[in-house]
């Protein structure tokens, strides 16, 4: 240990490293609240101050942040996602208003779980727009209600309003042959919405032309019915029109052999939907789309149960950074293949924040400006040395 706190000690000449532990500790998943206390103890932290948001709170931890003096702190855990909610009960009286007025909008955001009492202590609220969000959110919610039916369904398909005409083209209640007259209606949606009606042919769909979105809001309910059927499925599946195979991709589970045809599908739209809405999407997809989505979102791909398997420490060499990435997940691959990557430039901050990488390098990697904030983020650094991180950092 003389050896290691000498080399800590001597690191910490260098704020960057320094900086780094505190940024590392902040999102390291097995800080203790000890700990968790010390390190909110500095006036001043290297990080965004929203970090607080996003770890995850046991109680004990959302217990030391709503008893924080410092109001931040109890802002960011009313926002906190994971934080105990009879705990946060507390925040309904809290002497700020801005940390009751955010708790309030979080009760309903998050669909917490109310305790007994915070509506009625929240609802004599001294500040009225708190008071407001109390009323709002303590009533069902209430559906939105169309005038009474008093156009005609012949009405409806020539009304001069898209809108209605649209609401009409899907409607199974009005009848089919009706229906069809919207099928050249000048509105993209209108014909859209008329392309997915159930009872249409797959003549009858491919026939009306309209441009599909990539997602929709209102996606027709009776795909989601049949897709509980194996056989309905398979036949939207192999549907011509591409807007059925995106909805159907979209739900949560579905028959092997449909999931393996909308893998499979042409449409790129139509893949990664069932890659980012259906629990049985193949590993192969998901790290194909990981590897090659040029968008925002490639890496929630790495996030789906099927992405973990063994096998995937192949891609350690790979030229593309994401495949070396991904080889860390390989659950069968041992301290040789992380420590290989940690010297990575593209991945090596990742590899020093794995658990297997052996602990002798975990310390040395500690005490390099560029791993610093990864070795102290990683969940097999000892408690001990946490606090002697810390010791060192407050010390500076």
């Amino acid at each position: 240990m003389d050896g290691l706190g000498g080399a800590l000690a001597r690191a910490a000449a260098d704020g960057d490293v320094v900086d780094g532990w505190l940024q590392g500790l902040a999102i390291n998943r097995v800080l203790p609240v000890e700990t968790l206390a010390r390190l909110l103890e500095f006036d001043e932290l290297p990080m965004p101050s929203f970090w607080l948001k996003y770890r995850t709170l046991d109680a004990a931890a959302t217990e030391l942040l709503v008893a924080s003096p410092r109001v931040q702190h109890r802002l960011d855990v009313a926002e906190n996602a994971t934080a105990d909610v009879d705990v946060l009960a507390r925040l309904a009286r809290d002497p700020e208003p801005r940390v009751r007025f955010v708790y309030a909008v979080m009760l309903f955001e998050y669909k917490r779980r109310i305790p007994a009492g915070v509506l009625e202590i929240l609802a004599q609220d001294p500040e009225p727009k708190i008071r407001r969000i109390v009323g709002a959110g303590e009533k069902p919610p209430v559906a939105v209600q169309e005038p009474p039916p008093v156009l005609t369904a012949e009405q409806r398909v020539t009304y001069p309003d898209p809108a209605v005409r649209m609401k009409a083209a899907a409607d199974p209640e009005v009848p089919t042959v009706l229906a069809l007259r919207l099928a050249e209606d000048p509105d993209n949606d209108v014909r859209l919405a008329v392309s997915m009606r159930e009872e249409l042919t797959e003549e009858q769909r491919t026939a009306i032309p309209c441009e599909v979105w990539r997602q929709f809001w209102s996606p027709p309910s009776w795909i989601a019915r049949q897709a509980t059927d194996p056989g309905a499925a398979r036949r939207i599946a192999r549907s011509a029109h591409v807007g059925l195979r995106r909805v159907l991709a979209a739900q949560p589970h579905l028959a092997p052999d449909v999931v393996v045809l909308l893998a499979a599908d042409e449409d790129e739209w139509v893949r990664r939907t069932l890659a980012e809405s259906c629990e049985d999407a193949p590993h192969e997809l998901l790290v194909e789309l990981y590897a090659t989505v040029q968008d925002r979102y490639w890496s929630g791909f790495r996030n789906h149960r099927n992405f973990a398997r063994p096998g995937l420490a192949r891609f350690a060499d790979d030229p593309n950074p994401r495949l070396r990435h991904a080889a860390l997940d390989d659950p069968e691959a041992g301290p040789e293949l992380v420590l290989r990557l940690a010297d990575d430039p593209e991945v090596g901050g990742w590899a020093v924040s794995d658990p297997r990488l052996p602990a002798d390098e975990l310390l040395r990697r500690l005490t390099l400006p560029a791993h610093a904030a990864a070795a102290a983020g990683n969940p097999a650094l000892t408690v001990a040395v946490m606090h002697d991180l810390l010791d060192l950092a407050r010390a500076r």
